[in-house]
C-alpha cells in the first residue's frame, strides 16, 4: 500500500484543527491522562474534521473508542496489543499501525498483518524518556527488509534536516511530534515539513 509520508502526531484535537488544513493527510490523535468522556470528545471531533479536509485520522491507545465511533484507523503500542480485540477491529474493518522497538516486537506485530509498523526512537527524543538506545539508521535499513511491504514509519527525534537519510535508509513515512510542537510557529514549521516530505515523495 501507497503510504503518506508525513505522519503528524498531535496530543490535542486543537492542535490537529490548527495544523491539518495546511495539507496534513495523515494525523494521529495521542490524547494522555484525560478522563473517557474528554478522549471521546476529542476523537469525534477530530474524525469529523478529519473528514472534511480528507485526512486519515489514527486513533492512538483507545482501540474500543475507534470502534464505538466508528473510525477507521488506530495505533497500538505492545501493551495495548495485550488487551486490543484484532478480530472486533477487522471484522469493523479498522486498520491498525503497531509500535515495536526490537526483533521480538518486530516479529509479533507483523504476524497481526499491520497496515504500518513503527520503529523508534530513530534519534534521541525530548518528547519523553524512552527505556530504548537510538535506533539509527542501520536499524531502520534492517527493519524495511524484515518488513518488505508493510510500510515502515520511522518516529523519534525526526527534523526535516534528516529526512534523506531516513527515507533512503528505507522509511516510508516519518512521523513527528516535538519538532512541531515546540517550535516558535507550529504552522509555518508543519508546512516545512510537508514541502520536506513531498519533495521526497515526487
Amino acid at each position: 500500500m501507497t503510504f503518506d509520508p508525513f505522519y503528524l502526531i498531535v496530543g490535542h484535537v486543537g492542535q490537529l484543527e490548527l495544523l491539518v488544513p495546511h495539507g496534513v493527510r495523515l494525523v494521529q490523535l495521542r490524547v494522555k491522562d484525560q478522563p473517557e468522556q474528554e478522549v471521546h470528545r476529542q476523537i469525534r471531533r477530530a474524525r469529523d474534521f478529519c473528514a472534511v479536509h480528507r485526512a486519515q485520522l489514527v486513533v492512538n491507545d483507545y482501540w474500543q473508542a475507534a470502534l464505538d465511533l466508528r473510525c477507521s484507523f488506530v495505533h497500538l503500542g505492545q501493551e495495548d496489543m495485550d488487551t486490543a480485540d484484532f478480530t472486533a477491529l477487522r471484522r469493523a474493518g479498522i486498520r491498525f499501525g503497531l509500535s515495536t522497538h526490537d526483533d521480538t516486537e518486530l516479529e509479533r506485530a507483523l504476524s497481526h498483518d499491520p497496515a504500518y509498523v513503527a520503529l523508534g526512537p530513530v534519534y534521541p527524543t525530548r518528547l519523553k524518556q524512552m527505556k530504548w538506545a537510538p535506533q539509527g539508521l542501520d536499524r531502520v535499513r534492517d527493519w524495511k527488509a524484515r518488513a518488505g511491504n508493510v510500510p515502515l514509519v520511522a518516529i523519534g527525534g525526526l527534523t526535516p534536516e534528516r529526512l534523506p537519510g531516513v527515507f533512503g535508509a528505507g522509511a516510508d513515512s516519518a512521523a513527528v511530534v516535538t519538532d512541531i510542537q515546540m517550535a516558535a510557529d507550529p504552522e509555518a514549521r508543519c508546512r516545512e515539513w510537508l514541502a520536506a516530505t513531498r519533495d521526497h515523495a515526487s
